[in-house]
């Protein structure tokens, strides 16, 4: 199965710019990125053990909202990216098994150069503000 990690030059840019538009949307929808800041209310004179505890439980219960969130509220929208990192469009999807999609995900993601690349426009994005904006 093609994905990021196997395909050419041209396919890779078109790919990636389908990607980065369905990633905005799917931020968007989530809302995953504010869920993460989620922060307990803390007594001004808790101890740093409590504190540490209260903040492991507040990161546990996030990750449980922004799993939530992509698995149960958002399949559809989280599927079409998986797909698309595969040249899935989304709707084909249904005509493909979850463990095809691992496969070459697993490929995709275990190709050092695409992460790289991925982590480069990230870094990119964040400074110069871009991210902040869907387009």
């Amino acid at each position: 199965m093609k994905n990021l990690a196997n395909c050419s030059v041209r396919e890779f840019l078109t790919q990636t710019n389908k990607i980065r538009k369905s990633v905005a949307n799917w931020l968007s929808l989530t809302q995953i990125m504010e869920i993460r800041k989620h922060l307990p209310d803390l007594p001004e004179d808790i101890s740093k053990e409590d504190k540490d505890e209260a903040l492991k439980k507040q990161a546990k219960e996030n990750l449980s909202d922004m799993l939530d969130a992509i698995l149960d509220k958002y399949p559809e929208e989280t599927a079409e990216m998986l797909g698309l990192a595969c040249f899935i469009e989304p709707e084909d999807l249904d005509n493909h098994k979850m463990v095809e999609l691992f496969s070459s995900f697993d490929e995709m993601i275990n190709c050092e150069e695409v992460i790289s690349f991925f982590t480069s426009l990230a870094k990119l994005a964040k400074r110069t503000g871009f991210g902040t904006q869907n387009r």
